[in-house]
């Protein structure tokens, strides 16, 4: 979406602050004991609650045969995106888990997810999910008029080899605004200087994912989680984002 209009600007603004609510949410429910589904049930509560209509609850992507059952995408460990919340899965001590929700407020889509550690966790987890931040800072530093996706990407890539860690391999952000998925593609490695350019009213979901092994996925069985190839943890970070001529500003942030 190429957000012009003043009043989208606002709904977008608006729907960036129930969506870091709903997170902030279900994230303070995260102990171990907790079900996934109780998360799940916290942020739909959350977003209709502020006048919000969950984006992920029966949305089907293209190519896919089912639709996706829940509100929250709950991914745990080597569990990078998508992971289904139920009832019968308990967060434990020393899990690191993943949050990743959207909304539409007024018609306009946003998206955030945010990675914790369950109860206390190891050094490696911490120095993981505190990399997947800084490559999302730097990430978002990258979004800037006149750049192209390509610079996005290797923004994150340089934080992953300086730290030790690496890119997810085939999952990136994309376009939000009008619908939940929307172009371009942006890539979680580089190199610079390519992909589509970035202009101002663009409004753009930026979600690095970093793995303490190999970045090749696989796919589970229920046809919508994503998971390391390798079984190794991995983290993941998201902000929607609307880019300006005095740079980016970050929607979903309190």
């Amino acid at each position: 979406m190429i957000a012009t209009d003043p009043q989208d600007i606002q709904n977008l603004r608006d729907g960036g602050k129930v969506l870091a609510g709903a997170l902030r949410t279900a994230a303070a429910l995260v102990a171990p004991g907790v079900t996934t589904a109780e998360l799940d049930l916290a942020a739909e509560k959350y977003i209709r609650d502020n006048g919000g209509v969950p984006a992920f609850l029966g949305y089907t992507p293209d190519g896919m045969k089912s639709a996706y059952p829940a509100v929250l995408c709950v991914s745990i460990n080597n569990e990078v995106v998508h992971g289904i919340p139920r009832d019968t899965i308990v967060l434990e001590e020393g899990d690191i888990v993943s949050l990743d929700l959207g909304l539409s407020f007024n018609g306009l889509f946003v998206d955030s997810a945010i990675t914790m550690g369950v109860g206390e966790v190891d050094d490696t987890a911490r120095k993981l999910m505190a990399a997947t931040v800084e490559a999302t800072h730097a990430a978002i530093k990258a979004a800037t008029v006149g750049n192209k996706t390509g610079d996005i990407g290797a923004a994150i890539e340089d934080v992953a080899h300086r730290t030790g860690f690496s890119c997810v391999e085939d999952l990136g952000g994309h376009g939000v605004g009008k619908a939940v998925h929307e172009k371009p593609y942006i890539p979680n490695e580089g190199p610079a200087g390519i992909g589509e350019k970035i202009v101002e009213g663009m409004v753009l979901a930026i979600e690095p994912m970093l793995a303490e092994g190999k970045g090749a996925i696989v796919l589970a069985p229920d046809q919508w989680t994503y998971a390391m190839r390798d079984g190794k943890r991995a983290a993941h970070v998201e902000h929607t984002v609307l880019i300006t001529k005095d740079g980016p500003e970050i929607l979903t942030k309190e």
